[in-house]
């Protein structure tokens, strides 16, 4: 019998030791976080403020002329019921315009958890702190493309 106790004294343990998110602030009072989509790393940092979003320098509306790519941009503020609450700051290189936004989307999370750790659980169930692995496959040799073989001819 004194071996169940001892087990479920264990138990008990283990739970304490659970990671507790805290949270990250700079001295500055912002959070940094690093987002990554196919080529693209953003880095991103959150601090209270307006509402005004900036991206390499510009407004994100005007670096991210496409509709869709703003939407995915504020996917985690609107999310997270935090619209018009944080100044963000982005600088994002590699890749294209779609893989871009979703690194700033990805950083945009995690910075936000971090400067607000109970947001963590309504990002999580977004998918928004999941990192997206998928790149595009090598080309092989012996092939026009990653897969595309070259035309057959029986000639």
């Amino acid at each position: 019998m004194a071996d169940l106790s001892s087990l479920k004294e264990l138990g008990t343990a283990s739970e304490a030791a659970a990671p507790a998110h805290v949270r990250k602030v700079d001295s500055l009072g912002r959070s940094y976080a690093t987002g990554k989509r196919k080529n693209a790393v953003a880095r991103v940092w959150v601090k209270p403020g307006s509402g005004k979003i900036i991206v390499n320098g510009k407004e994100f509306a005007e670096y991210f002329a496409r509709p869709v790519l703003q939407m995915i941009l504020r996917q985690p503020i609107v999310a997270a019921a935090r619209d018009g609450q944080f100044d963000i700051v982005a600088t994002v290189a590699g890749g294209g315009l779609s893989g871009q936004a979703g690194a700033v989307r990805h950083g945009l999370s995690k910075a936000l958890t971090y400067f607000e750790p109970g947001l963590r659980s309504v990002l999580k169930k977004g998918g928004f702190l999941t990192r997206d692995s998928r790149v595009v496959e090598r080309k092989k040799y012996g092939k026009a493309k990653a897969r595309r073989s070259f035309q057959f001819s029986k000639r």
